[in-house]
């Protein structure tokens, strides 16, 4: 396919304009872009790995993935780690090139609850990225496209490549800031790959049998504030702790109480898909009218709590 008609095509899909994202302080596994559409599948953590060519590169995780609702799930290992972080090994296997393991989130999220192709959204008004991390490599921050222009490229998306930071270290990376490291098969700039964006990516590519630790503490948009937050630290996670929060359903009306400043809700169903979002705040309720028979997991988070709860639905 000619890549000016690809890229076309491409942009023909955006359909949200961003007005910036939620600094993402690593509590949830779900990034806030404000940019989610109606599958509501944006913005969740995900890992990948050169496995698909068939390399051996892994992950090895404080704590197990998954939850009763999405064996994948990444929440466990953010309670634990306070961000994601986990030990890599990169291993070739049977892939040329150097092996690699990465983390990464939707912008957009999929078409639709049968079509999985994951959308592109215009990300321009971010900026760029700020990201607190620490690694033992140097890794990379990439601009994913979605499947078909990736391959277009040849794989050679815009990236940035960031510094090793044992000790943790806060970037801020404007979209200029973005290049293509020229070895793949088409050309295109940030700017125009920041009006396509389908995923942010943290990559760690190196040498065989090579080994390290890694650890995001907190992503967001270009000088949005992000710091690098110590894994454990007391004053941090005590706030989020003490909550008085409760959440009682009666028929299908979810009631909160204790909550002392705005929060955001989210109904998450046995899949891992959310679907009901809302604000609350005092003692609010939430229109599950809408919502099917089932069971769900409630999360409710923000300045000063996060909490969540199974509940049934009639």
């Amino acid at each position: 396919m000619n890549k000016k008609i690809l890229y076309a095509t491409a942009m023909a899909m955006v359909t949200t304009s961003a007005f910036g994202f939620k600094l993402w302080t690593g509590d949830t596994e779900k990034v806030n872009t404000e940019m989610d559409n109606d599958t509501k599948t944006a913005g969740y953590w995900f890992d990948y790995s050169d496995k698909n060519d068939g390399g051996l590169s892994a992950v090895t995780w404080p704590v197990n993935k998954g939850t009763e609702y999405d064996k994948n799930s990444l929440q466990p290992v953010i309670d634990y780690c306070q961000g994601v972080c986990g030990d890599f090994t990169l291993s070739k296997g049977e892939v040329t090139y150097n092996p690699f393991i990465g983390l990464g989130f939707n912008v957009v999220g999929e078409t639709s609850k049968t079509d999985k192709t994951t959308v592109p959204g215009d990300a321009s008004a971010w900026g760029g990225i700020c990201i607190a991390y620490s690694c033992t490599h140097a890794p990379t921050l990439e601009m994913g496209l979605g499947d078909e222009v990736d391959a277009s490229l040849g794989y050679d998306t815009p990236v940035k490549q960031l510094p090793k930071a044992s000790d943790g270290k806060v970037v801020d990376v404007p979209w200029s800031e973005f290049e293509q490291a020229g070895w793949g098969t088409g050309e295109i700039t940030a700017a125009v790959a920041a009006t396509q964006l389908v995923a942010v990516k943290f990559k760690i590519q190196g040498d065989d049998q090579s080994t390290g630790k890694f650890r995001i503490s907190q992503i967001g948009p270009y000088q949005s504030g992000c710091q690098y937050v110590e894994q454990g630290d007391v004053a941090v996670r005590s706030v989020r702790s003490a909550s008085n929060v409760k959440a009682l359903v009666s028929g299908r009306t979810l009631s909160f109480s204790g909550i002392a400043s705005d929060a955001s809700v989210e109904v998450i169903n046995l899949q891992g898909r959310v679907v009901m979002k809302g604000m609350v705040k005092g003692a609010s309720s939430l229109d599950l009218s809408s919502v099917d028979a089932g069971v769900y997991m409630v999360r409710v988070s923000g300045k000063a709590v996060d909490f969540s709860n199974k509940i049934i639905l009639k």
